[in-house]
């Protein structure tokens, strides 16, 4: 039996999240856009701090231990997110990927430059 893409089977999953929530991002005003770009933005940012605190980041305090399993599930709920703030973009899976893709070959040509200079051009054509 073929898997399906996973890729896009959490986009598919998502929306649906997304729809039983309440939230529609196929038909967003651009005002409706910058309200849930900011919302997911500020999600994530707790998201970010919930998964800090799941590594021993005090280092005055001794009692702390690394919870890999909360970090693993603060990182899928970073994905609910994130996928959430593509599709509020109109971006695909397909789109996700494909971006990725050249993203990554301007981010492997900056190291094998040096990466001394910021080139503000060269992530343009993504």
């Amino acid at each position: 039996m073929e898997k399906p893409d996973q890729l896009r089977e959490l986009f598919n999953m998502q929306r649906a999240l997304n729809q039983r929530i309440g939230v529609n991002t196929d038909a967003m005003t651009e005002e409706e856009k910058t309200k849930w770009i900011l919302n997911y933005c500020r999600a994530m940012s707790q998201e970010m701090a919930e998964l800090t605190d799941s590594v021993p980041w005090k280092w005055w305090a001794k009692y702390q231990k690394f919870d890999e399993q909360n970090a693993r599930v603060e990182v899928v709920d970073l994905f609910h997110f994130l996928i959430s703030m593509a599709q509020v973009l109109g971006m695909s899976a397909d789109d996700v990927f494909n971006a990725y893709v050249k993203k990554n070959e301007v981010n492997f040509k900056r190291q094998e430059s040096g990466y001394i200079k910021k080139d503000h051009d060269d992530s343009k054509h993504i």
